[in-house]
């Protein structure tokens, strides 16, 4: 067992979450309220991780990489349910699962992506910035929102990475994928030959969806 390893409750979703990112959760289950009470007890944070597809009710099976979550703006119904905003902070390795608990709980360690050539990671972040800011105001003019988000972007590349993961419209087991490779320079080059496809393919449909001057 790993010298560096934490008790941490895990809760299996349908979800890839990613260190820097952010999603609503709405809890309703018992087990996971439990979860959510003994968390604020004890002050800890707990681990998101996505749930195998062959899982099954009361018994998932969770991928071996998750992202160990903080509970911020915590709001509880009058039926006992929770809805907050789980950030995104580290990723982690299970080493070890138990259900001593009405939910699952491991032993993780945590981890972050390998050292890299800084001049190889800045021209791919570069490339990746300039193609998901292009990716991201044309999903915006789509909805009608505010184009202004360059300036939101992660300017870390490994933080970059995971930013650009968590909002690409891919199914969850490839942002696993993601969420479980160790190289920054990895993830970008495959992210920005996502977006190469997808950058051109959105401008050609948002192009046919103007219409024709009267």
């Amino acid at each position: 067992m790993s010298a560096t390893a934490i008790e941490l409750p895990l809760f299996p979703l349908n979800l890839v979450l990613f260190p820097g990112t952010v999603s609503p959760l709405h809890i309703f289950e018992l087990r996971y309220r439990q979860m959510i009470l003994d968390c604020q007890r004890d002050g800890r944070a707990f681990g998101i991780v996505l749930a195998r597809p062959e899982s099954e009710p009361l018994n998932e099976k969770p991928y071996p990489v998750g992202t160990m979550v903080d509970i911020s703006n915590l709001m509880r119904t009058e039926d006992g349910r929770y809805t907050f905003m789980a950030i995104g902070i580290k990723r982690f390795r299970i080493l070890s699962e138990h259900r001593e608990r009405p939910y699952l709980s491991g032993l993780v360690e945590l981890f972050e992506d390998v050292a890299e050539p800084e001049h190889d990671l800045s021209i791919l972040r570069q490339q990746a910035h300039g193609l998901f800011n292009d990716y991201l105001g044309m999903l915006l003019e789509a909805s009608e929102g505010n184009k202004d988000i360059e300036t939101n972007l992660p300017a870390v590349p490994e933080n970059l990475s995971h930013f650009i993961a968590y909002f690409l419209d891919i199914p969850e087991e490839h942002k696993q994928r993601f969420l479980e490779l160790t190289s920054t320079r990895q993830r970008l080059q495959e992210e920005i030959t996502i977006l190469r496809r997808e950058v051109p393919f959105m401008r050609q449909i948002l192009a046919h969806d103007v219409p024709d001057d009267l």
